[in-house]
Order: C-alpha cells, then structure tokens, then sequence
C-alpha cells in the first residue's frame, strides 16, 4: 500500500514543478547576464560545467526538499540522492537537469533550459513511470509543461506532434563530447539523412523533445543521452501524441533517443539501426 507521499496527486506535483522551474530558470537567466565562467570539466575538456549549473540544482533540491523532504532526487550535478527524510521515503524521484544547453548557455547562445520531471518507481527509465514534466527556456521565458493523462501544453495551447508533408521531416540530433564517437554518429545522420527535408542540431535535449512536441520540430534522434536529459521532454512527446523510445522495442537512454509521431518514429528508428 502506497503511503500518502507515494501517492501524491499528480496536480501537486506538477504545480510545484512549474513553480520551482520558473525560481530556476530565473537564477539562470540572472548568472547568464552576470558573466558565465567554466567551474570543471567532465567527460572531456569540451564538456563543461559552470557555477551556475551548480547553484541552480541546489536551489532546485532546496525548494523540492522543503515541499516534499520524502522524495529522491536524481541530479545532473549531484547524482543519485536518497530521500533526507528520516521517515518512510515515498516512491517519487525528481529528476533534474539544472542548465541542460551548458555550452550554449557558456556562449550567450539563448538555447538553454531547466528540466524538472517527477517519476515514480526506481529512477531508471526502463521502470519509471513518468508522472509530470516542465522544461523552461530562461532566455525566451518559454515554459513547457505535461502531466500524465493531462496532455502537453505551453501557455493555454495544447501541444500536438506534427505530421511531416511530402518535403521530408525536420529532424534535430546531437552528438557527443568524445571525438571517438563522432564516425558513428555521422554514419546514422547519413542514414536518417533521405528522410529529411532538412537537420537542426540545437544542443539542448530538453528543448529538442519539446519542440518535437510543440510540432516546431517533427523528429529527434541523439545517443548518449542520461536520464535528466530526456525526462520532462520525453513526457511532453508522449503527452503531445508522440512516441519516445530507444534501441528497439526499448526505453530512451544512453545507446539512443528516438522521439516523434508514429510513423515517423519507426521510419527513424528504422535507419538508426539499419
């Protein structure tokens, strides 16, 4: 039996993901204009984290802590997080990405975004059942937000994926920081390539899988992704009609991302493993 925690209406959940995504994304905004300064690297010289990064994940733990001191969290700067509650913990893990976009964020480029997601279950999206998602962009004020059986909305519109014409499909992708990785992912870009009318590649996952929810883009493809990377946006696709997926008949991760309409979706899918 569920305690009162563990089954927490998905109302209170997503109020309170939108409102600490907005205090965040306003702190971001704020560094942002203030001057930006690499704090260490990670997985290579190339892939950054910043001051701000770290101060806006703590704000967020912060104010999750305070409303909900019974939950895990999973973030991209802290890791895995048991519950400091000293009671039953419940079943929901927040799972954070505090600046996803670090590097464009770095260069003043305003495509950057805060994602906050609630699960329940083990923080692992191959168990997880995704319960609310918000993505913001601090630099356009832009906030995304699903509930499950709620639907994908921004602002007052309901989001809806699109459906591509016959020019062919706008489809984003990305690539990872090591140069060892970079054959293989040109040589899938090179087999998804035939069923595009053109590519965008933004550097911000988060953003990317809004918009395919937001119909502004009609595909999205990326390996390497981790789980704070994809999930408040693989929600939004899901919410908004779409499907979101991984290696076949498998959940996103960090061999592969896929997310569209349905028949775009296998098409996409059917290139990347060919």
């Amino acid at each position: 039996m569920r305690t009162p925690a563990e089954s927490a209406p998905v109302d209170e959940l997503w109020s309170l993901a939108i409102e600490v995504a907005r205090e965040a994304g306003a702190l971001a905004r704020q560094r942002r204009s203030e001057g930006v300064e690499v704090a260490a690297t990670k997985s290579t010289i190339a892939d950054v984290v910043t001051e701000a990064d770290r101060e806006v994940e703590a704000l967020i733990r912060r104010r999750l802590v305070e409303a909900r001191p019974a939950d895990g969290f999973l973030g991209e700067e802290s890791g895995l997080a048991d519950s400091p509650d000293t009671g039953e913990a419940s079943e929901i893990t927040w799972v954070v990405d505090p600046i996803d976009g670090t590097v464009n964020y770095l260069y003043g480029l305003p495509h950057y975004a805060v994602s906050i997601a609630a699960v329940r279950g083990r923080p692992d999206p191959r168990e997880w059942e995704a319960l609310v998602g918000v993505v913001v962009n601090p630099a356009t004020q832009e906030l995304f937000r699903a509930a499950a059986g709620r639907g994908a909305w921004l602002d007052d519109t309901r989001l809806a994926v699109s459906t591509p014409g016959e020019a062919g499909a706008l489809i984003a992708t990305g690539f990872g920081y090591d140069p060892a990785t970079h054959d293989g992912d040109f040589a899938r870009l090179r087999r998804v390539m035939p069923l595009a009318r053109d590519i965008r590649r933004g550097g911000a996952a988060s953003l990317d899988l809004a918009f395919v929810a937001a119909g502004r883009l009609d595909g999205y493809f990326e390996r390497g992704l981790h789980a704070w990377d994809h999930a408040a946006g693989g929600l939004l696709v899901t919410e908004a009609g779409g499907r979101l997926g991984g290696m076949p008949g498998g959940a996103p991760g960090r061999e592969m991302t896929i997310a569209a309409g349905a028949e775009l979706f296998d098409r996409i899918s059917d290139a990347v493993y060919r």
